[in-house]
């Protein structure tokens, strides 16, 4: 379909097929639904639920999905009078999954109301299809005449190909117009979508125009940079095996200049995210199998859909050191902070983080750069729309994923600085209008956060060692403890404290007692039963101690099952 403007070749036969139900605005094919439906079959019995992350499972099970949510995608663009998008991928899953997500119009994350539909029609068995379309149309006074548009892209592995192709069948049995992208990132695939809704206003909707936006962006900051002249900057990509490898590849001589990167795992040889990527790395604090790193060499790791970055280094005794979201959250935010103090600017900047975000960090934030920091429950979503509060609002998750927004009022006013302040401070606005450029606000992106952060240490001249440096994180423990029923865990205080059951939190409470610098959490997994453990401490021995000590506490008191959390890792 080589991104091709297309009809496809799906459309009802004859009018006879037509049916129409009811009032003028269920105009639905429904004879044609059912046919091409049937095409697509549900296997018997699967249930699937639409998360944070979409859909995911094996690929095998997935047709179906992927053909409903064409469906549903037509819906959403009718309603809204705008673009969606819906991008096929399983992001850090292993290789044989697969999955899918909606992209809303200002490249955002699916509406809740509309996860639940979605939920709804993947799961409804053949019979009953057409109920639930019509259900979503009236629920929603989808107008059914009105256009609708869908873009459509794809990772890298095996079965994207195929379950794309199922999209665009949704997509055309309904009357919507598509263009299918094939191969992007999924943040590029957010980026198209805020584009195409904003009349270009955020940029052009290709593949090229991303390139040329971020790189003109990236090229225009590292020429400021004092230290570009006597030490070409160069940087290790692990891509994971993935999508990341491609693009970056595609998209490398427009920003060489200021940067060389060299990629491993670049999908040539290795399974996707097998032993490697973003995920790996942050879970196994060390790097990645099929690269070679030297003492002091800045490296970094996207995951196999190209959002999420995290960076990593030994230092000269061979010691691996990450530095993860958290850190990066810190950098950035440091950074436009001290650029709006130049500017004379006093806008309100906040970081947004989890429970999971180091103690260390938070306190290097509020004390040091006096930078306000608000805790939301773990998700992207909660995290985007609380960082959406904010003239500039920064928000990353641990594990890597995050970016920065900026209000339209802010864009405004730093681009008339750049034009009218005098010498230093018109430096100064002209970097921050840059790096608004830089940033991909539609979501996190782990090739414009690349960027970002090259961009910044070089104009800070800082090693990667003295980034580390900032602050030194608090040793940390996670584990996880397997429950018959994890809806016994209830929390508040963006996920800080358990309400139920009785006397957790209490028993929590006496336990963090008894540690220096320590705070310990628990919460439900979103996807299975199991609750999970975070405690932090002032010395990994303690933060051991008490992960282990909470972990039994949840076991005794919210139905553990199996053997009893042991100590010991």
């Amino acid at each position: 379909m080589g991104g091709e403007w297309g009809q496809s070749d799906i459309c009802p036969e004859s009018a006879q097929e037509c049916t129409y139900v009811g009032q003028d605005h269920l105009d639905m094919d429904l004879g044609a639904i059912t046919k091409y439906s049937a095409l697509h079959a549900k296997p018997n019995g699967l249930i699937l639920q639409y998360g944070t992350a979409g859909f995911r499972t094996k690929a095998e099970h997935l047709d179906h999905v992927m053909f409903r949510m064409g469906l549903l995608a037509v819906l959403r663009s009718k309603q809204t009078k705008s673009t969606i998008g819906v991008m096929v991928t399983a992001s850090h899953n292993p290789e044989e999954d697969n999955g899918v997500k909606l992209v809303d119009p200002l490249g955002e994350m699916l509406a809740p109301s509309w996860e639940e539909h979605a939920t709804c029609l993947a799961n409804a068995e053949e019979q009953d299809m057409q109920r639930v379309l019509i259900d979503i149309s009236e629920k929603e006074a989808v107008n059914l005449q009105q256009d609708a548009f869908v873009v459509i892209g794809r990772d890298t592995r095996p079965s994207s190909e195929k379950l794309s192709q199922s999209v665009i069948d949704g997509v055309t049995v309904l009357g919507g117009q598509f263009h299918d992208y094939g191969l992007l990132t999924t943040p590029q695939l957010h980026y198209m979508v805020y584009c195409r809704n904003t009349g270009g206003r955020y940029g052009k909707a290709t593949v090229e125009g991303y390139y040329q936006k971020l790189s003109k962006a990236f090229v225009e900051l590292t020429k400021q940079a004092s230290c570009s002249g006597d030490e070409y900057r160069s940087l290790k990509v692990d891509c994971a095996n993935g999508i990341g490898a491609l693009k970056l590849r595609e998209m490398e001589h427009y920003f060489s200049q200021g940067l060389s990167v060299q990629l491993f795992n670049d999908g040539s040889k290795g399974k996707l995210n097998h032993l490697c990527g973003a995920d790996f790395v942050k879970s196994h604090q060390k790097p990645p199998q099929g690269m070679e790193i030297k003492s002091n060499e800045r490296c970094c790791s996207f995951d196999g859909d190209a959002d999420r970055i995290v960076y990593y280094y030994h230092d000269a005794d061979g010691h691996f050191h990450l530095i993860d979201g958290d850190k990066i959250a810190t950098l950035i935010s440091s950074f436009l902070k001290e650029l709006l103090v130049e500017i004379g600017e006093s806008l309100n900047i906040g970081v947004v983080q989890t429970a999971y975000a180091n103690g260390s960090s938070t306190r290097y934030l509020e004390e040091v750069m006096k930078v306000p920091v608000y805790c939301t429950k773990t998700g992207v979503k909660h995290l985007h729309h609380k960082a959406q509060e904010f003239d500039i609002g920064v928000y990353f998750e641990a594990n890597g994923h995050g970016t920065a927004l900026f209000s339209t009022a802010v864009e405004m006013k730093i681009k008339q600085s750049a034009e009218q302040l005098e010498d230093k401070k018109r430096k100064a606005a002209k970097m921050l209008e840059n790096i608004i450029d830089l940033f991909n606000q539609a979501a996190g992106d782990a090739i414009s956060d690349m960027l970002v952060i090259e961009a910044i240490l070089a104009l800070k001249g800082l090693t990667v060692q003295q980034w580390d440096a900032l602050y030194t994180d608090l040793p940390n423990r996670q584990l996880k403890v397997q429950v018959a029923d994890r809806r016994v865990i209830s929390t508040t205080n963006a996920e800080r404290q358990a309400v139920t059951p009785p006397g957790l939190q209490e028993a929590i409470n006496d336990l963090v007692k008894k540690y220096k610098l320590s705070r310990a959490f628990v919460r439900p997994s979103g996807t299975e039963d199991v609750v999970r453990v975070y405690a932090e401490a002032d010395s990994q021995e303690s933060a051991d101690h008490l992960a282990h000590e909470v972990s039994l506490a949840v076991f005794q008191l919210a139905g553990g099952i199996g053997e009893r959390p042991q100590p010991g890792f």
